[in-house]
């Protein structure tokens, strides 16, 4: 790993030393996000082999799996064995010596390696300490492993996600450990802000969880089991893609005023006249009806002039483009 560049002194977080002693995505992703805010970021990793997900590929880049490098920059790699007494001791060392330490050992690793809490808050009280665990310390069994995947079906993420028709699909990212990564990453700057160390702990499961935000408020409200959509959402029509002349367009209007410009754009007014699509509760309930008319209307065009001119009417759209393309 290259070293870390040297951090602006007017950086956020210029002058926090971070000891990362995470692997695979979401600790380092949280230590990314705090290098690129400015932090020093000491990654350790297992002599010989480092991050396992450094073998994570095709596709390599310079030796260098695209996966470890993605989660990566910005960081300085330390090769110690922590099992041995002199790797344990400079691992502590370092550490000690750090505003913040990120860990995600399953539970009691970080302990039984004495690198745990206690251990750092005897050599600094003022360490802000955290660790992402899979399912939390306060679940049963303690210490079940977790990853992104498993979280992602443990979670009902993957129930809400796919066609309607067909089995529960995950989601393209590992985006239950992204989410971690992120909440981990503002925990830790809410503890460094009140100046006073800690231990903070970040489990998959509560970030995923969290993340359903108004799937998860809408089952516990109504006691129903959320239904798969594919492209669409449950709560908002239209909102969800189509088919045009050349390719797909993602197509987003949450009320009504963007809905009577979307009809007036596709030149179809009357729909918005309609009783059935007046509002969207109306346009929830006839679903069906209304995409068969906006399909129809918009296959009329390419996705890109329809872009062009929805856009131009304040109509949020997009076409759905590939990952290189979208990266261009």
């Amino acid at each position: 790993m290259s070293s870390s560049p040297s951090a602006s002194p007017n950086a956020p977080l210029a002058g926090v030393r971070v000891a990362d002693l995470s692997r695979v995505l979401a600790g380092p992703y949280c230590t990314m996000v705090l290098a690129d805010l400015g932090a020093e970021v000491v990654k350790v990793e297992r002599p010989g082999g480092g991050d396992e997900t450094r073998s994570w590929g095709p596709p390599f880049a310079g030796g260098e799996s695209a996966y470890f490098l993605a989660v990566n920059r910005g960081k300085r790699s330390l090769a110690l064995d922590l099992a041995s007494p002199e790797g344990r001791d400079l691992a502590l060392a370092l550490c000690g010596g750090a505003d913040v330490v990120v860990e995600n050992f399953r539970a009691g690793g970080a302990e039984r390696l004495g690198l745990g809490y206690k251990d750092v808050r005897s050599r600094n009280p003022d360490t802000v300490y955290c660790s992402i665990t899979g399912f939390g310390l306060d679940r049963e069994p303690v210490g079940r492993a977790g990853y992104d995947f498993v979280l992602q079906a443990e979670s009902g993420l993957m129930s809400i996600t796919g066609p309607p028709e067909g089995e529960p699909h995950k989601v393209g990212v590992a985006l239950v450990d992204v989410m971690a990564g992120l909440h981990a990453a503002v925990a830790i700057l809410a503890a460094v802000h009140s100046g006073r160390g800690g231990r903070v702990e970040v489990p998959l499961l509560d970030s995923a969880l969290a993340s359903l935000v108004n799937v998860a408020q809408g089952a516990l409200v109504t006691g129903a089991e959320p239904a798969r959509h594919g492209n669409a959402h449950p709560s908002i029509v239209p909102y969800q893609d189509f088919a045009t002349a050349s390719g797909r367009l993602a197509v987003a209007a949450p009320n009504d005023g963007l809905f009577g410009k979307l009809c007036s754009v596709l030149g179809r007014e009357e729909l918005a006249a309609d009783p059935r699509f007046a509002t969207n509760p109306n346009r929830v309930a006839n679903r069906e009806a209304l995409v068969v008319e906006l399909e129809a209307a918009l296959s009329r065009r390419p996705a890109a002039e329809w872009v062009e001119a929805l856009s131009e009417a304040g109509v949020p759209a997009g076409e759905i483009r590939s990952v290189p393309a979208a990266l261009e």
